[in-house]
């Protein structure tokens, strides 16, 4: 039946599966509670070891961190709390060593408050500076994200307002001005000099404004203007960003976050590939688990992105959501038939890290809490083995006599860490771990599941059932969202493709042996 060897002509980051870091929260090498890029480094051959083909790191710029590294102070330096530039050369050059791409996050949209150009800007009216971000004597009624409130803080120095869709140390810089094009052009040259293969950019669907910024008309008002906003001057400003990488060799890439709910204004964005190369499709995050839901967010995906020539990307959890196995009631079971839907599916898969631990969100106190936008649980440390502090680093005795003290992490541990950890999870083949490393070492070697097409099949009520292909190679998927055994009926004959052996269950049960006349509560079988 297979006659590809496990090769295409797509470029990386279509094959691929990108793994996403959370830098505070994966390694800690200097015992101070917080990750850092020394910590990442460390961790590397597990992200070998697993089998992504790239991480990308959130923020790691220099900032006050008043949203936690997404205001910007300086885009061309790392903040000590994470490391220097020459921790992070050294990081990117084991990354390569070890065939792992690296994807920096990327803040276009705004910078923090403290970075030299606001600083600049807000000192008078007539600075040269002044036009680089978003300044008006009198506003709209904008509202920011996260904070109920005006998108608007007012300056007393020079009797004006700037604009800040997120919080008041955020302010919006001005896309329109050609001084800031070129500024944000060459802080993609810095770190493209360096090797970093691509860009995660954040809400970058925002940089683009109508110069005459209306009002938003009352049916929308108390709603944030991230999930809605929409102009078409950014498309503009993105090819200009995207000639940028295209003059680097390798394949260099960028992923938007595209904050919209509509399929068809985000396949926009790819712009017939002038513009970004990825966009991220944010409708499966608050997908509930239901087969008839999934079947129509594929169809409804595939319908919007096919004609556009766009690719689509896949993602069930990050640093900014409930994670899934949480939002699936802390189910093993759906979060183990979730990883196979979505190693699975047509497009680009982004896994959070944690994921392949099977981990859930961590319950946070009131007293710990610390993310404005109330995003804490699901930016829980890793941990990476079972006793405590779980494989961090530990803190340095003040006293030489003085034995040395397990570090605090900067947010409470995941549940059950003792027993959810990278290294007793390694020792357990049926483990939700090895599910991932055995996924996608299968879906690297088939280029039905990394680069084929996908065709929705006839299933029983309660399954979702699809068919990849690339040229003679087939690989079927059924996915059973209930938690009751599903009768499959005629389902292989229906199908038109008899014979079907299931190469490889969620919860290991059947493989090696053709498909059986039921499907297992919340199980999901890939089959050859």
């Amino acid at each position: 039946m297979d006659d590809a060897d496990g090769s295409s002509d797509n470029p990386w980051w279509q094959r691929g599966v990108i793994y996403q870091i959370y830098p505070r929260s994966f390694g800690d090498s200097d015992g101070d509670g917080i990750g850092d890029l020394e910590g990442i480094r460390r961790r590397l051959d597990h992200l070998a070891w697993l089998g992504v083909d790239a991480l990308w790191l959130s923020p790691i710029y220099r900032s006050p961190m008043a949203d936690f590294g997404y205001d910007i102070a300086d885009y061309c330096d790392v903040d000590p709390i994470f490391g220097s530039l020459a921790d992070f050369d050294r990081l990117l050059a084991k990354a390569h060593a070890r065939d792992l791409k690296v994807v920096l996050d990327w803040v276009p949209n705004h910078t923090s408050d403290q970075h030299p150009w606001f600083q600049a800007s807000r000192s008078s009216r007539d600075n040269p500076k002044r036009d680089w971000y978003v300044w008006r004597d009198e506003i709209n009624n904008w509202t920011q994200a996260f904070r109920d409130g005006p998108a608007w803080t007012g300056d007393v120095a020079t009797r004006a307002h700037y604009l800040h869709l997120f919080l008041p140390e955020q302010p919006d810089l001005n896309w329109a001005n050609p001084e800031v094009r070129a500024a944000m052009h060459d802080v993609l040259r810095f770190w493209l000099d360096r090797g970093v293969d691509g860009f995660r950019a954040d809400v970058v669907h925002l940089i683009g404004k109508d110069p005459d910024l209306p009002d938003d008309p009352p049916e929308v008002l108390g709603t944030s203007r991230v999930d809605r906003h929409h102009a078409p001057e950014t498309f503009d400003l993105l090819r200009g960003i995207r000639q940028v990488l295209e003059e680097y060799p390798g394949e260099r890439m960028m992923v938007g976050e595209i904050n919209l709910s509509d399929h068809e204004l985000i396949a926009a964005y790819y712009g017939g590939g002038s513009q970004l190369n990825l966009a991220f499709n944010f409708v499966p995050l608050h997908a509930s688990w239901e087969a008839a839901e999934w079947r129509t967010v594929i169809t409804d995906i595939a319908r919007a992105y096919e004609p556009a020539g766009a690719w689509p990307t896949w993602v069930l959890s990050n640093h900014d959501q409930v994670r899934h196995r949480s939002r699936y009631g802390g189910s093993e079971a759906r979060a183990r038939a979730a990883a196979l839907l979505l190693l699975t599916l047509r497009g680009t898969p982004f896994l959070y890290a944690g994921e392949e631990l099977g981990q859930e969100d961590a319950a946070v106190p009131p007293s710990r809490q610390v993310d404005p936008g109330g995003r804490d649980g699901c930016r829980a440390p890793i941990p990476w083995d079972p006793a405590p502090p779980h494989g961090w680093a530990t803190s340095e005795p003040s006293q030489p006599s003085e034995p040395s003290q397990p570090s605090q992490p900067w947010l409470p541990w995941p549940p059950e860490p003792d027993r959810r950890n990278a290294e007793r999870l390694a020792e357990e083949p049926a483990s939700v771990l090895h599910l991932y490393r055995r996924l996608l070492a299968t879906r690297r070697a088939c280029p039905a599941l990394h680069s084929g097409e996908l065709e929705l099949l006839a299933a029983p009520d309660g399954v979702l059932a699809y068919l990849r292909r690339w040229g003679g190679q087939r690989r079927a998927v059924l996915v059973n969202f209930t938690d009751q055994p599903v009768a499959l009926g005629d389902f292989a004959a229906d199908s038109g493709h008899g014979g079907w052996v299931v190469d490889l269950a969620s919860d290991g049960r059947g493989e090696g042996r053709p498909l059986g006349c039921h499907l297992g509560s919340n199980q999901a079988v890939l089959l050859r």
